[in-house]
């Protein structure tokens, strides 16, 4: 992804204060690294707010039975796939 230039104004007290955390040497970077977490924020909020699910039922067979199901199913594979070993009798 290419760079391009955009002309921006901020206050001087605001280019001060990014210059006093980051350095003047250091604006652009810490200037798109908050607009992109700032979108990335309203982006989240955004989805939150609507009613489309974030995934379908279609798509997660293994949770027609529900999560709790699923996840007990996986704990007794895991069980069954464990050999018990008896402890060392030392003799």
């Amino acid at each position: 992804m290419g760079a391009k230039r955009a002309h921006i104004v901020l206050s001087a007290e605001l280019i001060a204060e990014i210059d006093l955390a980051v350095g003047p040497r250091g604006r652009s970077a810490f200037l798109a690294e908050v607009a992109q977490k700032e979108l990335n924020r309203r982006r989240l909020l955004a989805f939150l707010r609507n009613n489309v699910p974030a995934w379908k039922a279609e798509d997660h067979p293994e949770l027609k039975d529900g999560a709790a199901a699923w996840v007990s199913a996986l704990r007794h594979e895991s069980e069954a796939g464990i050999k018990v070993v008896p402890a060392w009798s030392g003799t």
